[in-house]
């Protein structure tokens, strides 16, 4: 990646974005946030130039700049990914830190966010716009949907299918060949054993439908 990064959000998730890409030594050019509160300041020492829709930073895009989403909630992550790619035809870039691990035989989409520590094996796809959390492992051939949050030290065992939109705990163990539905939640800490359907959510050793 040659090209500064505009990061998209200048909350948690920009922060730590930020520190993904200058872990790689990635020049950040700006935030852009829509809370008014945080325009025309610095975050960690890197300014919030306008909102998310700031025209004049945005027709950088594709030229000089290339852009990461970094809205804390899936929704807004979508809404802004589908306005790029419609309005300025580009898809965010993968922010992956300096001290995560990603075989190169892995599979990534776009717009990925891969935190310190994290692990991503050998043949494993992740599709667009997944957050893998600080020291959590995707392991062999695991399939990460579109939206896909993983939290930190979790662990998505070999074969596993993460439909699009779910969300995985922090801690949460996920065994091998399950798959979790489409917009299911696994609770922090969770064992996955058996599958789980579209929009449930599931706690406990072993995980049960709450």
């Amino acid at each position: 990646m040659q090209n500064p990064v505009i990061i998209l959000g200048a909350q948690e998730l920009g922060v730590l974005a930020l520190d993904a890409f200058q872990s790689n030594d990635v020049v950040v050019y700006c935030f852009l946030d829509d809370q008014v509160a945080l325009q025309q300041k610095e975050v960690n020492e890197i300014t919030v130039m306008g909102n998310t829709e700031d025209e004049n930073i945005l027709k950088l895009l594709g030229k000089k700049c290339d852009v990461f989403v970094a809205a804390e909630d899936n929704a807004t992550r979508k809404s802004l990914t589908k306005m790029l790619k419609d309005e300025y035809k580009v898809m965010p870039v993968n922010a992956i830190h300096k001290f995560s691990y990603v075989s190169e035989h892995a599979w990534l989409g776009h717009g990925n966010f891969i935190q310190a520590g994290a692990i991503v094996n050998s043949n494993a796809r992740v599709g667009d716009n997944c957050i893998i959390g600080s020291r959590a492992v995707v392991d062999a051939n695991a399939v990460l949907e579109d939206h896909v949050q993983v939290g930190a030290g979790a662990m998505v065992n070999a074969g596993v299918t993460i439909a699009e939109g779910a969300f995985i705990g922090t801690g949460a163990v996920i065994v091998a060949g399950v798959k979790i539905g489409k917009n299911a939640r696994v609770g922090a800490g969770a064992v996955v054993v058996a599958d789980v359907a579209a929009k449930q959510t599931v706690f406990g050793n072993p995980a049960k439908p709450v």
